[in-house]
């Protein structure tokens, strides 16, 4: 290469110089004999220049640009995959495998059954084109029109179709992903040469029959004749105006669009076909009128289908599928991938038979529900997931509590909202440091804050505040954190809230309704799963590789972020070992095991207490709407939630130990199957153990707990009669009025508080 020199540079920029200064000076003579006056002629030879130089300027970059994109064209296309008709015919199924490699579920390859073109009524090629592509029969693979349309349309969002031809969305459905953030530069360029050679090699009429028999047409059907059978029991000819709007505007998306689970949604979307069918004139006024004042669930008969997998798979395959779409951007139904899962099919028959039968846990009744997630600490896998009791097995990938953030974790919060975050920040040096449980307000109030037994135990170790759920101790322990503090150190566990209140101190309760923010099983899981590793946070993962159609393969193993140092993990799990063997989880306590977790129970408000036990009929001296524990060992962290669908339908007397008891059996299983529970959690450098006590090195131990309350000597006699782990102890607690609402959230004053007249014990 050429070096650059610098004389030769300055020899020619001081010629240059010269040279502007010589024009100045012919200029300046031309100016003094002519007066400083140019003629009409000049400044017209002076304007002309100037615009032919700019023109020329214009087109030279504007066939620079054509060009270069040409040619970037000519690169992307150059990789194209080939066209065949046996690509545009077929689904393109993906095989899911759980952690052993085993085949648990083929998506997309069971519910399909093509049309011929002869069979395609005029109406429902008319209901497609109109909502979907209305130059379909005129364009030749693009519609530039459509295109700049949508563009215009798209930004005085008035927009009911893209950009995209018909053609454009079966080669997407036959090659690429259908997800937007998938519309990269390459991608398009394929697709639209695809599309331009497609039309060359095949007709209109068997273009448009390859997209009815390709598209999803949800619960498990692929093609519009399969729907049409399936949701209606007709055949395509046969189907009424109405019908075919409402299959015309599913493709766009058939979970929002499914007509059993949103009705609303779907006769919006028809509606919406039958107006741009009335607007191109395919159907008459009377038509028009009559189809849309047809109801959505007309000739729709009952949803009976069977899945391809397992009913106990539904919840687990749910997330699959939505961390395909949201980490891999692809469409798992047409895509033709090899998902390898984190399932562990052993533990999740066995949480399904847990929840399902009464062979290890007496439910009421078969309407009581529960939720949990188990995660391997080590990577933050998912390795089994269940959302529901006694799911209908004709619905397909229904609700999964497991993933909701919409009810209350209660007191399960504490560990990671309260005392975490302060032994993080050095508020507490030491598990046995001297805390004070006595009469307090919420910081910035006059709203105080109340136990579960409505009284006060003053001077206590911070090990005995955790192990008996005290709510004051645990507001006192987030004020001395602080609520940015605590708010951040959530996040780093995978917890968000849009606003943090002291309140949440104690519950989980949010204003938002955003599934982004407050607590959920899958997120309590791996919050606690920090406890047990040492201080690693692992975003839950159902997936550990997916292998794509042309062969190439991606990882999704979790790289892990530090949420707390090794020394607030290790004295964590200290404490919360002890709410197992001592506190208000006995029931999940398995002899010979070593697990940790804690307890949470959320309230009813007053006013809604008394509607509940008028729409009820439930009279007991504790009702609530959600009873949760989340545990842990060396190997698994497991988050369960129990209650029922409708938060108005209480749960009390025996309900409140069930999240417990199912732990218990689980631990015990994992345990003999596994080893889990077998090993203590590893103690880092930094920390030493001082009796029943850890402490940080170096730390101060003038402000240790010294008293007997909760001490080894004495934690036995009054463990058994201060805390309420049992439905027989409630009633012997103290009544006293409902504790006032934080005004800042309205929410309810802890999830241990007690309900109007009524005694509240952690659950």
């Amino acid at each position: 290469m050429a070096k650059f020199n610098f004389s030769n540079f300055k020899e020619s920029l001081n010629g240059l110089t010269k040279r502007a200064k010589n024009i100045k000076v012919k200029r300046s003579d031309s100016s003094r004999y002519g007066k400083g006056k140019r003629s009409a002629a000049s400044d017209q030879s002076l304007g002309w220049r100037i615009a032919k130089y700019g023109f020329i300027g214009l087109l030279t970059f504007f066939v620079v640009c054509v060009i270069a994109g040409g040619s970037l064209f000519a690169y992307y296309v150059s990789s194209v995959p080939k066209l065949t008709e046996n690509k545009l015919q077929s689904t393109n199924s993906s095989k899911i495998y759980d952690a052993n490699g085993s085949l648990v579920a083929d998506l997309g390859a069971e519910k399909r059954e093509s049309a011929s073109t002869d069979e395609i009524p005029t109406t429902l090629v008319n209901a497609i084109t109109s909502i979907e592509d209305k130059r379909f029969f005129t364009h030749r693979g693009i519609d530039v029109y459509r295109i700049m349309g949508a563009a215009i349309n798209n930004l005085r969002r008035s927009s009911t179709q893209g950009g995209s031809t018909l053609d454009q969305q079966l080669i997407k459905l036959a090659y690429f992903s259908t997800n937007t953030s998938d519309q990269t530069l390459k991608r398009k360029s394929q697709e639209i040469w695809l599309s331009l050679q497609m039309e060359r090699q095949f007709t209109k009429q068997e273009i448009l029959t390859f997209y009815i028999n390709k598209v999803y047409m949800g619960n498990g059907y692929y093609g519009m004749k399969t729907a049409a059978k399936s949701y209606f029991g007709k055949d395509l000819s046969d189907l009424s105006v109405a019908q075919a709007a409402l299959l015309a505007g599913i493709p766009q998306a058939p979970t929002q669009y499914d007509p059993y689970a949103n009705p609303d949604a779907a006769k919006e979307r028809r509606n919406t076909v039958l107006d741009e069918m009335y607007e191109d004139k395919n159907i008459s006024k009377e038509e028009y009128e009559q189809a849309k004042a047809t109801d959505v669930s007309d000739g729709l008969l009952p949803l009976t289908k069977k899945a391809s997998y397992e009913p106990y798979l539904d919840n687990y395959i749910k997330q699959v599928i939505e961390q395909v779409s949201t980490d891999a951007n692809a469409d798992i139904y047409s895509a033709g991938l090899d998902v390898y899962t984190n399932l562990n099919p052993d533990i999740q028959k066995y949480i399904w038979n847990v929840y399902n039968t009464n062979d290890y846990v007496y439910y009421p009744n078969d309407s009581l529900q529960v939720a949990s997630t188990i995660i391997d600490v080590t990577n933050g896998r998912v390795v089994a997931q269940l959302g529901s009791r006694h799911q209908d097995e004709n619905i397909a990938l229904g609700t999964n509590q497991a993933v909701q953030t919409d009810r209350d974790w209660g007191s399960t919060m504490k560990p990671i909202t309260d005392y975490a975050p302060a032994i993080e920040k050095g508020v507490y040096t030491n598990t046995g440091t001297t805390v004070y449980d006595n009469p307090y307000n919420f910081p910035g109030s006059s709203t105080p804050v109340y136990n579960w037994d409505r009284k006060y135990y003053g001077s206590i170790s911070l090990t005995y505040a955790l192990q008996q759920s005290r709510n004051v101790t645990a507001v006192k322990a987030l004020q001395a954190a602080g609520l940015e503090y605590a708010q951040s150190f959530l996040k780093d566990l995978g917890i968000e809230y849009p606003e943090m209140y002291y309140s949440n101190a104690i519950s989980s309760s949010t204003s938002s309704s955003d599934s982004k923010y407050g607590a959920s099983s899958e997120k309590m899981a791996a919050a606690y799963a920090a406890f047990a590793n040492g201080g690693t946070y692992y975003k839950p993962s159902y997936i550990k590789s997916i292998k794509f159609e042309d062969g190439s393969t991606k990882s999704f193993d979790s790289k892990g972020v530090e949420a707390m140092s090794p020394q607030t993990a290790y004295m964590m799990s200290s404490m919360l070992k002890q709410v197992l063997t001592g506190g208000t989880a006995t029931e999940a306590y398995v002899p010979g095991t070593i697990n940790a977790g804690k307890t949470g129970t959320s309230n009813y408000g007053d006013d809604e207490y008394y509607k509940v036990q008028k729409e009820s009929g439930v009279y007991a001296d504790l009702m609530v709407p959600d009873e949760t524990f989340v545990g842990y060992n060396t190997k698994y962290a497991m988050a369960i939630w129990t209650g029922y669908k409708n938060r108005k339908t209480p749960l009390y007397g025996s309900d409140l130990d069930i999240a417990k008891q199912i732990y218990g059996v689980t631990s015990s299983y994992l345990n003999q199957m596994y080893g889990a529970g077998s090993e203590d959690f590893d103690m880092p450098s930094g920390v030493y153990n001082n009796g029943s006590y850890v402490f940080l090195t170096g730390s101060s131990t003038s402000n240790v707990y010294t008293g007997s309350l909760g001490t080894s000597s004495s934690s036995s006699s009054l463990d058994s009669s201060q805390s309420s782990d049992s439905s027989s102890s409630q009633d012997s607690q103290q009544y006293g009025p409902d504790a006032s609402t934080n005004p800042s959230t309205s929410a309810s004053n802890g999830s241990e508080h007690s309900n109007s007249n009524t005694a509240t014990a952690e659950e």
